[in-house]
């Protein structure tokens, strides 16, 4: 911290720890947000009293609403990486109710060509019942579960082997962002209508990290009336499958859960009173105002 007031430090990489109010810069010039959906609007909000004219650099494949908006409303300026790596091939989307012997297909078609698949169950409680049923439906595969509830070691021991490939199916909580572990590349994910459309989408990403063809199954319960807000989140997920396609989600996103409130905290919120044409408009000339 010493080092920091005195400017000794030309590079801070950190997490949430870098808002505290006992951190204090020399000479903060750019700040860059990676991941930016992992973080609320309050953090956002202590990052601009960092320093007043900070330039800010956020990267994330699924903006959060608010953020998405303000970017269109012209109070912040976008740019969009179109071009996926070199031999990577769009994951195949399927969404459907959940159906054992499909699972078991889907296990047995990527063990058949050595890989690794990942089970999403994002509940703690019974989430080893659960790898139980897997390990029932396939039971020549070793089945492991995960979640962020065990101990830090125990953790480590899972995803180290998972990683060297000696675990085939991996039943876990909520695996999300920087796991890039090429040989997995079929994902099944549980009670799928439960989730927020960016997570889904930052969920899918975890596979197709090679050059092999990787699938993705959105289950939900059986005989499920799902939720309006649901339906939509499944079928933007199931429509936009190709490479890049994280900003035309985030839209959709802002469609489903309107754009929030620019100057306040709240990520969600509808402006029916006015309409989001109109929203835009007024929201532009005060900005064109603001900058003279």
């Amino acid at each position: 911290l010493e080092d920091l007031r005195k400017g000794m430090v030309d590079i801070v990489i950190g997490t949430h720890r870098v808002l505290s109010k006992d951190m204090q810069f020399k000479d903060l010039g750019l700040l860059i947000i990676d991941e930016e959906q992992r973080f609320g609007v309050a953090h956002k909000e202590k990052i601009k009293h960092l320093k007043e004219n900070v330039d800010v650099l956020t990267l994330t494949a699924t903006p959060i609403p608010r953020t998405l908006h303000m970017s269109l409303a012209g109070i912040r300026d976008m740019s969009v990486l179109e071009e996926p790596p070199v031999d990577r091939t769009p994951i195949q989307t399927y969404v459907m109710e959940y159906n054992e012997e499909m699972v078991r297909e889907a296990i047995n078609r990527e063990l058949a060509r050595n890989g690794q698949v990942y089970y999403v169950y994002n509940r703690v409680t019974d989430i080893d019942e659960v790898a139980g049923r897997v390990q029932a439906l396939v039971p020549d595969a070793v089945v492991t579960f995960a979640h962020g509830q065990m101990r830090e070691h125990e953790l480590e021991r899972i995803m180290a082997d998972f990683i060297n490939g000696e675990i085939d199916v991996l039943v876990s909580t909520i695996i999300e962002t920087g796991l890039d572990i090429s040989n997995a590349n079929t994902m099944i994910i549980h009670d799928a209508d439960r989730m927020g459309l960016s997570q889904l989408y930052q969920l899918r990403g975890r596979v197709g990290r090679s050059n092999r063809t990787s699938y993705a199954f959105l289950m939900y319960k059986r005989d499920k009336l799902l939720r309006e807000e649901a339906e939509k989140r499944l079928q933007a997920i199931r429509e936009f499958t190709e490479l890049g396609s994280g900003i035309k989600i985030a839209m959709r996103d802002l469609e489903i859960r309107g754009a929030g409130n620019v100057l306040g905290a709240e990520q969600h919120g509808h402006m029916e009173a006015v309409g989001y044409d109109l929203y835009c408009k007024m929201l532009n000339e005060a900005v064109k105002e603001a900058k003279g």
